[in-house]
């Protein structure tokens, strides 16, 4: 198993902060990072949230998962690591 959660479709208003503080309510979050594009600094509408420990990945897959923040109905899974 893995901590490491891929979000995706988040408002492009959302920051590290709120994203984080989101996750927060399944447990500890090691870090949360809304990626951004480099030219403008704005907000792709993804990120990814590393918890605590698997458990906690997991419930926050369960109870986060296409439920709102920030007026958007997110998604939320496992990241796959990069080839």
């Amino acid at each position: 198993m893995q901590s490491n959660l891929y979000v995706t479709n988040l408002a492009y208003t959302i920051t590290d902060d709120a994203l984080r503080a989101h996750f927060e309510s399944c447990g500890h979050v090691n870090s949360a990072q809304v990626i951004v594009e480099r030219d403008t600094g704005r907000a792709r509408g993804f990120g990814f949230v590393e918890m605590g420990s698997d458990s906690e990945a997991q419930e926050a897959i369960q109870k986060l998962h296409e439920q709102p923040l920030g007026g958007r109905m997110i998604g939320v899974a496992l990241a796959r690591a990069r080839k």
